[in-house]
């Protein structure tokens, strides 16, 4: 999954134990990402980002049955929560090596991202995008400088393509998920949100490095998933405890259409508790929802959250129906709008 989308690598076998910070659970080094390093990326990045509200409706609680807390990523600079990781990998960098530009590949948010982390550090950004991303999340990339590569469709044409200007520039690569510098930085939303909401039992998030933040904070809580039927990669992949590809993922959710890494999926295997998946229309019903109830615009992305919660699939699931307090990040607001000012331009009467 684009999955937003980072989790660290972590081994089942091996010995948590706790430090004298009562219920935090610390594990031993060597991931691509640890409590730990996601509080050094807190510290590094605090200065670049926002610390973004938690919205609430009283109609969404009792339509569900429970309490909803929503971490209104949408809200964060550049419309997502991919800045978060982007400022920590660019940040990380010494200033030799950054200086040579940075790269990425990514269809829409991460790739806006790198490019405004970039100008905020005063560096060059190579954004390969594929022809099919939103042309909203493209004006975002020129709007913060990047340079723009087109590439097709596919993983493997933006892979190829990055390659090639990473030879012919020299740049950094920012992988859009599987890069522990971005992982860590995705992992700062779990400590928000618990700072904001301790009760939390459970988080539904498009997948991404905060299980690890959460559940080293607070070992109990539930870590769901959230995935469209269209690219239901990670889930397969848990279902069979193997990696399956998204070969032609088809989905309006743009943001997940991307793969598993090998630094991601030990983490989606070992620290989500499950997966939920949804059809596009129920991702459409939930931003929906969030339009009327919180007057808020959020992506498919970032609306499949709530939709996971609404799915029969969660009133069905025993560890789901348990949760009475349960944090949705609702993980970006980047909409191609085009299409409401034009219907509202033809509904003009003067």
């Amino acid at each position: 999954m684009a999955h937003a989308i980072s989790l660290l690598c972590f081994d089942r076998n091996l010995q948590m134990g706790t430090t004298e910070k009562q219920n935090e659970v610390y594990l031993e080094p060597e991931y691509a990402a640890d409590l730990a390093s996601i509080r050094k990326a807190r510290k590094r990045i605090e200065t670049f980002i926002d610390t973004t509200p938690v919205l609430k409706s009283s109609f969404i609680d009792e339509l569900s049955g429970r309490k909803l807390f929503f971490k209104a990523e949408n809200f964060q600079k550049g419309g997502a929560f991919k800045i978060r990781g982007a400022c920590n990998a660019v940040f990380s960098l010494p200033d030799e090596v950054a200086k040579r530009g940075i790269l990425t590949h990514s269809s829409g948010n991460h790739a806006a991202a790198v490019a405004l982390a970039a100008k905020l550090r005063d560096i060059p950004a190579h954004i390969v995008i594929p022809k099919n991303a939103p042309q909203c999340k493209i004006d975002n990339v020129n709007q913060y400088g990047g340079r723009i590569v087109w590439a097709d469709s596919s993983i493997e044409s933006r892979e190829a393509i990055a390659a090639k200007v990473q030879e012919e520039t020299g740049a950094v690569m920012i992988h859009p998920f599987n890069d522990g510098n971005v992982i860590s930085g995705q992992g700062t939303i779990a400590l928000e949100f618990l700072e904001q909401v301790p009760e939390l039992e459970a988080i539904v998030v498009p997948i991404s490095g905060i299980a690890l933040g959460a559940k080293g904070i607070k070992p109990t809580i539930k870590i769901f998933g959230a995935e469209p039927y269209g690219a239901s990669d990670a889930a397969q992949s848990k279902a069979t405890n193997t990696i399956v590809r998204n070969v032609s993922p088809r989905t309006l959710a743009d943001g997940l259409r991307a793969q598993l890494g090998d630094l991601t999926w030990p983490v989606i295997r070992d620290l989500v508790d499950d997966i939920i998946v949804v059809n596009d229309k129920d991702i459409v019903k939930g931003m929906k929802m969030l339009y009327e109830s919180l007057k808020i615009v959020v992506e498919p992305s970032g609306a499949i959250g709530l939709a996971a919660v609404l799915s029969k699939q969660s009133a069905s699931h025993p560890d789901v129906a348990e949760c009475r307090s349960i944090g949705i990040v609702l993980s970006g607001g980047n909409v191609d709008l085009d299409p409401l000012w034009d219907y509202m331009n033809c509904a003009c009467q003067t």
